[in-house]
């Protein structure tokens, strides 16, 4: 193997997922053209003896590429860059999920999407939307009741308002995450007393009926202060069970 295909590979840090960091840097390498069209990748112990990572996990690392369609493998020659590695769709595919840190940009990107989707659907929802918006919460508010975690029912809630934006690209797009968007295996529900699931329970609740309020009021600014105060709120918690595990 050439110098320069070493030199594409650094030691990556030690994050808690190795094999989502390795992942990382093969996508930054291809996505930046320093890994190009057609171009073999090095072998599985190259890549092993230039990360310092096992054999394990370049094998996964390399596999949710595949998935991503950013690269193939011809039998006996060993894995390619695509010749058209970017991609035409975009999904998070549950792979993607393996640390609170990634759960981040997730609400990162959400806050992004759903800020701007809030403000549209209060000026464009129609009486059929927000008949939607009511059925979806109150199932959301009788899965919690019920002592679940309402993630199906969230995602709902969430969906609809994209739905009444009137711009059938915001509901595509939010389906290529499917529940990945609520992601209930990192919220740590489970580990909380009755009375901390209680107060997690009504504040949800709290958040999600001042969002629909905005929108059925058709406040413009209000749905969105509403979307960014809850999504917000969800990264702040986020974020205590980072720093908690860091120095638990």
């Amino acid at each position: 193997m050439k110098d320069r295909d070493n030199a594409v590979f650094n030691t990556i840090p030690q994050t808690p997922n190795l094999r989502s960091g390795l992942a990382d840097s093969l996508i930054t390498q291809i996505e930046s053209g320093d890994l190009k069209p057609g171009q073999r990748l090095p072998t599985e112990q190259a890549i092993m003896e230039a990360t310092g990572v096992s054999r394990t996990i370049v094998r996964e690392a390399l596999a949710t590429l595949r998935a991503k369609g950013l690269i193939t493998t011809r039998q006996g020659l060993g894995a390619f860059v695509s010749n058209d590695p970017m991609p035409r769709s975009f999904s998070i595919i549950p792979n993607d999920l393996q640390s609170i840190d990634e759960v981040l940009r997730v609400l990162e990107l959400r806050i992004g999407i759903e800020y701007e989707a809030a403000g549209l659907a209060a000026l464009r929802r129609t009486p059929e939307d927000l008949a939607r918006m009511q059925d979806r919460l109150d199932a959301l508010d009788r899965a919690i009741e019920e002592g679940g975690y309402g993630a199906e029912e969230d995602f709902a809630f969430h969906r609809t308002i994209l739905v009444a934006t009137q711009n059938s690209y915001y509901s595509r797009l939010f389906d290529t995450f499917g529940t990945a968007m609520v992601p209930r295996q990192w919220a740590r529900l489970d580990k909380m007393s009755v009375s901390e699931r209680q107060r997690h329970a009504t504040r949800m609740r709290k958040e999600h009926h001042a969002i629909f309020n905005a929108i059925r009021d058709g406040s413009e600014a209000a749905a969105r202060k509403a979307l960014r105060n809850h999504l917000s709120k969800s990264t702040a918690r986020f974020e205590e069970l980072r720093d908690a595990s860091l120095h638990g």
